[in-house]
């Protein structure tokens, strides 16, 4: 699970820095939710400006904080004293939790606009688009 997370960040961070890419993700990604949860058009119409406002802090949040803490996970050493330790824990703590606050506040807006069935079904259609996307991305990996 650890090498999956780190993946992604690092994969997620490379894609960034290609906004087409980026773009052509967040397409494919959008289009299987959309499949995945059978949105209406209504449902649909107030489900993505949920999302994206969600999706976009959460990207702020990864990008600008998770990365300081990332790049200090990279470099550690066994140098490393128990108060810088213990700095870096308590951040990446931080980064947690205000990461756990956005899906609270996701899943509060969004039970004002879908079924609860369909919250379940969002967190499924996420971890399978992640899923195949690290797939993908490791089978072009392979080929080169």
């Amino acid at each position: 699970m650890k090498k999956i997370i780190i993946i992604l960040f690092f994969a997620s961070t490379g894609l960034i820095a290609q906004p087409d890419r980026f773009e052509k993700i967040r397409t494919l990604k959008t289009a299987y939710i959309t499949q995945e949860l059978s949105l209406t058009p209504s449902e649909a119409e107030k489900f993505w400006p949920v999302y994206n406002e969600y999706d976009s802090k959460r990207t702020k949040l990864r990008l600008s904080e998770g990365r300081e803490v990332a790049s200090k996970l990279r470099d550690v050493t066994e140098d490393l004293t128990d108060e810088e330790a213990n700095i870096l824990i308590d951040r990446w703590l931080q980064i947690e939790s205000e990461s756990l606050l956005l899906q609270q506040e996701l899943i509060s807006n969004l039970r004002k606009v879908l079924p609860p069935n369909k919250i379940i079904q969002l967190r499924k259609a996420e971890n399978d688009f992640k899923r195949r996307l690290l797939k993908r991305y490791k089978g072009k990996d392979k080929k080169k």
